[in-house]
């Protein structure tokens, strides 16, 4: 790969994600602030990219991959986008600016697809190269947090207008990336294979069966956490909550180094069982935190990111891959996603929202406490089904060449 299109890929990257970080991470706040949403509302809000997540494989299988160049599709989605982004701030009702923030999810979410086929279709060693042009885009993430910690806008209508203007700056940017040709009408657009369903032989390994479910289920604690940790942070008295959340990403950064030499050195299952451990301490440190004596258990449970996402999720999606082998794993991997960014994400910001509601105290306050045990206990359960019930062999890094 040559070293101006590492640049280009690299630039699309760090302009993807930032879209996501401007305006994902307090979209609560600000809605709470600007439209004073009950949880579920929020919740509402929220479940758009799980609903956006569930139905884009298809679109991408059945019709872009078909039909169309990949960075073109993209770029004509990204300034669509830029423009409901800006329209969601001149809404005042919140069913409204659900569906404004659904419709904008349903053209946002396959484009993260679309980028990555932009960046693999140019690599010459995927495997090596991928992982240095991805890195841009957690930097995209931080620095969005950055700009609006900095700036101060985090509960005002400035984050949605940042995150249009570098959306259109993408759409524009995409028509000069490197030309992705569509695969054609031969390539395979049934709606089995856009869900993976080509996946599914490998539910009969009983422990791949156990993992998968105990992934959906904590994707309900996932919930928790993107939909209210800011406008917790922000009820906390917490200041630059925004920009201090970047830590998360930080820490997701620098925990994926990791991830390679344990999964080698003590398995699959204790990095599942560490990851889900995280989720508990979270959760806990968020639940009896506070700005007064026990800030650092704020922080503690930011900084629990890396390890919470990584240690699940990322080593999940290793696991998927080498579960299912060189024939299925992309199938594996469309499904994994389904499965818990749709699916678990779908239910889990539904039920965030109805906890955040059931412990009101005032129009401007909450039982915090009682909320972010819920999704503690929840992380607990999963735990404990996953100890009693996940029984790997060993073969699995054997088969896999570590």
């Amino acid at each position: 790969m040559k070293a101006k299109t590492g640049v280009s890929l690299a630039i699309m990257m760090f302009l993807e994600y930032f879209v996501w970080g401007a305006w994902y991470v307090t979209m609560g706040t600000y809605m709470g602030e600007n439209l004073h949403s009950t949880g579920l509302q929020i919740g509402a809000a929220f479940s758009a990219l799980a609903i956006a997540t569930m139905i884009s494989p298809f679109f991408i299988g059945m019709i872009a991959d078909r039909y169309f160049a990949a960075q073109k599709i993209m770029g004509v989605f990204h300034i669509i986008g830029g423009a409901l982004l800006f329209f969601a701030t001149k809404v005042t009702d919140n069913a409204a600016f659900y569906w404004v923030i659904l419709l904008y999810s349903l053209l946002y979410m396959p484009t993260i697809a679309l980028s990555n086929s932009v960046a693999f279709h140019q690599m010459t060693n995927p495997g090596k190269q991928f992982p240095w042009i991805r890195v841009f885009g957690t930097l995209g993430w931080i620095v969005a947090g950055l700009f609006i910690g900095s700036l101060g806008i985090e509960k005002t209508a400035n984050t949605f207008y940042m995150a249009a203007g570098v959306s259109v700056l993408l759409g524009l940017f995409s028509f000069v990336l490197p030309d992705t040709p569509p695969k054609g009408k031969s390539a395979d657009a049934s709606a089995s294979s856009a869900l993976g369903a080509q996946a599914f032989v490998l539910f009969k390994n009983t422990s791949y069966t156990i993992f998968f479910i105990a992934a959906i289920l904590v994707c309900i604690p996932l919930s928790f956490y993107y939909g209210f940790a800011n406008p917790f942070l922000n009820e906390a008295g917490m200041n630059n909550a925004a920009g201090k959340m970047i830590l998360g990403q930080v820490s997701e950064g620098v925990f994926i180094l990791a991830i390679p030499f344990l999964f080698n050195s003590i398995g699959v299952k204790k990095m599942l069982l560490l990851g889900m451990t995280a989720w508990i301490l979270r959760y806990i440190c968020f639940a009896y935190g506070n700005v007064e004596a026990n800030e650092w258990m704020l922080y503690a449970g930011i900084i629990l990111h890396g390890v919470c996402y990584d240690f699940f999720f990322v080593t999940g999606y290793m696991y998927t891959e080498k579960k299912a082998g060189e024939k299925i794993k992309n199938a594996a991997q469309g499904l994994f996603t389904f499965a818990t960014y749709g699916v678990g994400m779908f239910i889990g910001t539904w039920f965030s929202g109805v906890i955040v509601d059931k412990h009101i105290i005032s129009p401007e306050h909450h039982d915090w406490t009682k909320i972010w045990l819920v999704p503690a206990y929840i992380a607990i359960g999963v735990l404990i089904y996953f100890l009693l019930f996940f029984r790997e062999k060993n073969d699995v890094k054997k088969a896999a060449g570590y």
